[in-house]
């Protein structure tokens, strides 16, 4: 009996040793801002009750101060609604407990791909009374996604955008530098999640294992780096910090799944000018993708709650290398192509 009660008593403190090694590697991300040192902070209000679509567009237009007082995209997709899963606890609460209130839904009919066919999508900028030009920003939202979710090729998530242009950085349409940047999530088949930026590809960066630029949009981020679960609450975090000066590619992502580190890269190009800075919530969610393919085969659901932004004027001060020429995309290689022929036709009929 003695032996048992050892070996018993050697297996808990095993048991103990590695709850706590699994504990200390979560970061909440109030330690990551204090980290880095985002002093300022904010977060989105939600509704006391359940808010029917028309409701939860005028709660939002007048709460989350969406750019230009509207929502772009979806305002018949989008709910105030009772929890779905009240019982799945994200890393800091305990099973059985859950945030009070209601959460946003968002709607994602049958057949629906892109922002213009379901989902939802609109630019909340965080103005602070100061003034203050934030060049660092953490970002931190929970989701769920609706149990048993087909993930068919993937979809959008919300994220942070930035500079002086209002519109383009998504959609295909590419930023030169000066307009603007972003940076939201994406997840991929089977739930496979990634870093999504619409940025500069300076430096052979497309050549990075970690790194896939895709012909005229986005530029994926260790893609498969975590998997999103279905039919739970998980928390992602995201840190942006501007690459200082515009001409050196120092630029800093690292990124939090239920507050364990999965990314981290700091050799990026965001900007080539002073004018981008980070402007605020990027919160743009559908299937796709630009075409049917992507749909989604029936109506389905994300929830959202939870979002907090903590910033800072100071950009990254990692070392980095001069940014050299960009990379050009297959499909960029193309349009040049195409392009230049036709310019040379036009010349010579002319």
């Amino acid at each position: 009996m003695p032996s048992i009660m050892k070996t018993v008593s050697i297996l808990c403190i095993l048991c103990t040793k590695s709850l706590m090694a699994t504990a200390s590697n979560l970061v909440p991300p109030a330690s990551v801002a204090a980290q880095y040192s985002l002093t300022t902070s904010t977060s989105l209000p939600f509704p006391s009750a359940t808010q029917s679509a028309a409701e939860a567009q005028s709660f939002i237009i007048s709460q989350w101060s969406p750019s230009k007082g509207k929502i772009s995209n979806g305002v018949s997709d989008l709910a105030f609604v009772t929890d779905p899963f009240p019982n799945s606890p994200t890393p800091d609460t305990q099973p059985g407990t859950s945030t009070s209130g209601p959460v946003l839904q968002i709607t994602y009919p049958q057949g629906s791909y892109s922002h213009g066919t379901g989902g939802a999508q609109w630019y909340t900028t965080w103005n602070t009374t100061d003034g203050s030009v934030f060049d660092s920003m953490l970002l931190s939202y929970e989701l769920a996604f609706d149990a048993g979710f087909n993930w068919v090729q993937g979809g959008k998530l919300p994220g942070l955008r930035g500079g002086p242009a209002l519109n383009g950085c998504s959609g295909g349409s590419q930023p030169n530098g000066t307009d603007c940047f972003s940076t939201r999530l994406m997840w991929r088949t089977g739930g496979a999640g990634e870093v999504y930026a619409y940025m500069l590809t300076p430096n052979n960066i497309c050549s990075n294992q970690n790194i896939i630029c895709n012909s005229d949009y986005g530029v994926s981020i260790n893609r498969g780096a975590f998997t999103f679960p279905s039919g739970q609450w998980t928390r992602v975090t995201m840190l942006v910090q501007m690459n200082n000066p515009p001409n050196v590619a120092n630029g800093n992502v690292v990124f939090y799944f239920n507050d364990v580190q999965a990314i981290s890269v700091s050799n990026l190009q965001f900007r080539s000018g002073t004018d981008v800075n980070i402007g605020g919530l990027f919160f743009s969610t559908f299937f796709g993708g630009s075409d049917s393919s992507w749909a989604t085969p029936q109506t389905t659901h994300t929830y959202f709650r939870n979002f907090q932004m903590w910033g800072s004027s100071s950009p990254s001060t990692l070392s980095g290398q001069k940014a050299g020429a960009a990379t050009c995309t297959t499909g960029q290689f193309w349009k040049w192509v195409i392009s230049t022929f036709f310019g040379a036709v036009l010349l010579f009929i002319t």
